[in-house]
């Protein structure tokens, strides 16, 4: 009966693993316009042609490729690429206002206590420059410039393809031209540190062509030493040089020439060519000097050790390194062949939204831009990931704390990439010194405090302006990120690490709360629902107020990921007793009159009824205080709340339609999860499938992968003996009848496999990591599951 079983258990599995997958390009029969005419510092328009470009990138080095004939172009960044330096934001004028502030709150003065926060609680200085900061101390992430390889031949084209493979990260580019067959293959390889142009023709002799780099500004090209180098330094911000940069090109060829000059290289005749490029710059994440990173040595050393390898060693390598990450998930819809273009594809969808295909490839696009922005060691994916063609991005390409850089890691570990969020933690445990001194000048508490942006630089002061700049709740936001790293991945060495970072957290919001004389209840402020607006009973219009819900739900999230953590380490002080006690007199989640969830404190009407920002469902999701499971009236007005967002004109942002997909999935609303996937893709959704605020911001993609995610598998809710309370297929639309998922990661530590037929669950295999007890529940019905390290079970619906 044993072996019957374990027979069993294999050919099931089998049958899980073995359908064949769909296609993972991006694929286009005509190029991006290389030559368009940009405007590299208005970050507030897209330039069309980009927004056709292929990205590539290894963490710390990105490319676009455009697949221009002529002239191609491969616009190039660097992780660090950022204008401005270090500066002192703290405000030592706004401690003393805070307890007035406070007072004229709890007394209805809003009018009055709004204009004392505008005048105190923000920024010393210039802030982020209204998000327009190239040139002010905040700075902005910058492109480093751009590759050109110009052909001599001018001729009409034909059988034109490109494509970027997610299965491998390549972009090719092929097309005959003059009875010759061209073909470039690009891809930017982590373990060489250099970005590879692979050009040959079925002809020989047929590769000629000079190849030269450049930027807007701020550069100089050279030869030396057979290379091509740019060079530069950029802007601090305050009327000198900041951060310095270098990138160095060369070429191998077989048979024909090269020759390099200042105004570039030169190729004539060639069977074939590869370029290899590296860069750097002198950026150290290190608080607060930030400098001092040998980036030229760097640069040269792997050039040189990349020039000693052929192209099959190197493309070998690159393989290596990544499809161990990209292919540890899979996911179709059954959707058929990839017989239409990827543009022509998302056309056809926007009048039409039943494409299956582009549900698949926007699911694993944004796997693999997490991959290509967010490497062990690097800095992690801003508001564009690691790609820009602007001296100044929008919103400065930087980290908006309220949202947007915690969105880009929400895939992060339910699609099995745990490694691609450790920049993130690497960022945050950066910040706790700048943090602790904001803390310390702003609000004379403990610990540490950053508000809704930051920069490579530890910028932790207020915005300079209050409205949307007082948000004190984003460490305790950026903060439960260490939570779910451990709760998905069991890592207690992890947990041991960042422990003293949760802590600090928490001693500031004790600091920082205050005790309601009405309610007796611990409540926030002066503080905002993350940019949003409402009417106060004075008539005013206001953003700041005591206790706003989305405030006290990330505190509370804290306190309930710091006690967790204090459990799992064996830590029980006064310290964790005076937590327990503050998270139980926190003020909770309310029911407003009308049924909805109220975003304040008090049933304030909104000013902008649909507004993008829903940060008052915080709790619902990523949050997991209100759930279906053990608070459905709370789930119910979280629900009504949505709604009514929604039918004011809610989600009209891609990040914003982004995460509704999610928070619908968890209230088990399939198909309204669905009708928000399917507004970001008609709305939001670029011909190289970029996402759109708009403009570009590349936290709708990252939105968009974990809300599919979230649609097929949950793992949030706690049973009541403390274990993981497994959901499958929560929120499985009627028009995904046939499909299947693989290696979906769920808290615990357990990795998810999945087949469906008709809109009910086949079979699901289950596999632990490190060993445990979950229960997994589909259609009702609900199985306990207890495996040893690395056991896994076969479980038939």
């Amino acid at each position: 009966m044993k072996l019957w079983f374990l027979f069993f258990g294999f050919f099931l599995t089998s049958a899980i693993r073995a359908q064949p997958q769909p296609s993972l390009k991006l694929w286009y029969t005509k190029p991006a316009n290389a030559q368009a005419a940009e405007d590299p510092k208005n970050g507030w328009k897209d330039d069309p042609e980009w927004l056709k470009a292929l990205p590539l990138g290894n963490g710390s080095l990105g490319a676009m490729v455009y697949g221009d004939v002529t002239r191609e172009r491969i616009q190039l960044n660097e992780e660090s690429m950022w204008s401005g330096s270090p500066d002192d934001n703290n405000n030592p004028n706004a401690f003393a206002a805070q307890a007035e502030i406070r007072k004229l709150l709890f007394a209805g003065k809003y009018k009055e206590a709004s204009a004392l926060t505008s005048q105190t609680q923000i920024a010393k200085g210039e802030g982020s420059g209204h998000g327009n900061g190239s040139t002010v101390p905040f700075g902005s992430f910058q492109l480093l410039g751009n590759l050109f390889l110009d052909f001599p031949k001018n001729l009409p084209y034909q059988n034109y393809q490109r494509e970027l493979d997610l299965n491998d990260a390549v972009v090719r580019v092929s097309y005959t031209q003059n009875g010759v067959q061209f073909k470039r293959e690009v891809f930017v390889s982590q373990p060489d540190q250099v970005m590879v142009v692979h050009l040959t023709a079925n002809k020989p002799g047929q590769l000629s062509f000079t190849a030269q780099l450049s930027r807007p500004e701020r550069f100089r090209t050279y030869a030396e030493n057979d290379q091509l180098l740019m060079a530069g330094k950029l802007s601090n911000g305050k009327g000198g040089d900041g951060l310095a940069y270098l990138t160095r090109l060369k070429a191998k060829v077989n048979k024909g020439s090269v020759k390099y000059s200042e105004a570039g290289l030169t190729i004539q005749g060639a069977n074939e060519v590869t370029l290899f490029l590296t860069a750097s710059t002198d950026y150290k994440l290190e608080y607060p000097a930030y400098k001092g990173r040998n980036y030229e040595g760097i640069t040269r050393t792997n050039l040189q050790k990349a020039m000693q390898k052929s192209y099959s060693q190197l493309f070998g390598k690159h393989l290596a390194e990544y499809q161990p990450y990209f292919k540890r998930v899979s996911f179709s819809l059954n959707s058929g062949e990839d017989k239409l273009p990827t543009d022509e594809r998302l056309a056809v969808f926007k009048t039409n939204p039943t494409d299956r295909h582009l549900y698949e490839l926007l699911f694993q696009y944004g796997r693999y831009l997490l991959i290509a922005s967010s490497r062990p060691g690097t800095l992690p994916a801003n508001l564009q990931g690691i790609w820009t063609n602007k001296l100044q991005s929008p919103w400065n390409g930087d980290y908006h704390t309220n949202i947007n850089i915690q969105m880009n890691y929400w895939p992060a570990e339910v699609t099995n990439l745990p490694e691609m969020h450790l920049p993130y933690f690497d960022l945050l445990r950066s910040l706790t010194k700048p943090g602790a001194e904001t803390a310390q000048i702003h609000y004379h508490a403990r610990g540490w405090v950053i508000h809704p942006i930051t920069n490579v630089w530890g910028y932790t002061a207020p915005g300079e302006e209050a409205g949307w700049g007082m948000h004190t709740g984003a460490t305790a936001w950026l903060c439960q990120h260490i939570g779910e790293h451990y709760r998905f991945t069991q890592d207690k060495v992890f947990l041991q690490e960042h422990y003293p970072v949760l802590k600090a957290a928490t001693e500031f919001y004790m600091d920082w709360l205050v005790v309601n004389s009405q309610t007796g209840k611990l409540v926030s402020g002066p503080a905002g629902s993350p940019e949003n607006t409402f009417i106060a009973p004075d008539g005013s219009k206001s953003q700041i107020s005591m206790g706003p819900a989305h405030e006290q739900q990330v505190i509370w999230q804290l306190f309930n990921d710091f006690l967790m953590a204090s459990k799992v380490l064996g830590i029980q002080d006064d310290w964790t007793k005076r937590i327990t006690q503050a998270q139980q007199s926190l003020a909770g989640p309310q029911i407003g009159s009308d049924g909805r969830l109220m975003e304040w404190a008090s049933e304030f009407q909104e000013a902008e009824p649909g507004h993008r920002h829903i940060s008052h469902l915080f709790a619902l999701h990523p949050g997991n205080q209100i759930n279906l499971v053990q608070t459905p009236e709370l789930a119910a007005a979280a629900k009504k709340s949505l709604d009514y967002r929604i039918a004011k004109g809610g989600g009209h942002t891609g990040w914003s339609a982004a995460w509704l997909i999610s928070q619908y999935a968890r209230l088990k609303e399939a198909e309204k999860a669905k009708a928000s996937l399917d507004v970001v893709v008609t709305k939001s959704t670029s011909p190289n499938l970029f996402g759109q605020h708009p403009p570009f911001q590349m936290d709708a993609n990252f939105g968009t992968t974990a809300g599919i995610a979230e649609m097929l598998l949950q793992s949030h809710v706690q049973t009541a003996s403390g274990g993981v309370l497994i959901d499958l297929l929560p929120a499985l639309p009627a028009s995904w009848a046939i499909g299947r998922v693989s290696g979906l990661k769920a808290r615990g530590g357990f990795e998810i496999t999945m087949n469906w037929q008709n809109n009910y669950l086949q079979q699901a295999e289950i596999r632990s990591e490190k060993g445990g007890e979950a229960t997994l529940q589909y259609g009702g019905k609900s199985k306990v599951v207890s495996l040893l390290p690395g056991q896994k079970q076969v479980i038939q619906w």
